[in-house]
């Protein structure tokens, strides 16, 4: 993998990771570093995310993720790297799911 290669991640963030401000938090860092996709809260109590960019940028996300705002408590960040799509624009907050 390169640095600039456009690739895809799913990731799912365990720990006290809802009703702290996670998603909006996620929101930014994808935002910051110029990546589309979307954040949800999960029934299971963790934060989904799923986001594309290069491998450089969702790197960085996935720095963030494993810190999370300065209210929340990560325990565990789970994560895979597809081939992007490009099938996103921008990055969302979605409903739980």
């Amino acid at each position: 993998m390169t640095e600039t290669q456009q690739l895809r991640m799913h990731a799912f963030i365990s720990g006290r990771v809802q009703g702290v401000g996670f998603r909006f938090f996620t929101m930014q860092s994808a935002q910051e570093n110029n990546l589309s996709g979307w954040v949800r809260n999960r029934w299971d109590g963790r934060v989904e995310v799923m986001a594309e960019g290069t491998h450089r940028d969702l790197n960085y996300l996935l720095i963030a993720l494993r810190r999370g705002p300065i209210s929340a408590d990560v325990h565990k960040v789970e994560y895979e790297f597809k081939n992007a799509k490009g099938n996103f624009q921008g990055f969302h907050l979605l409903s739980t799911g």
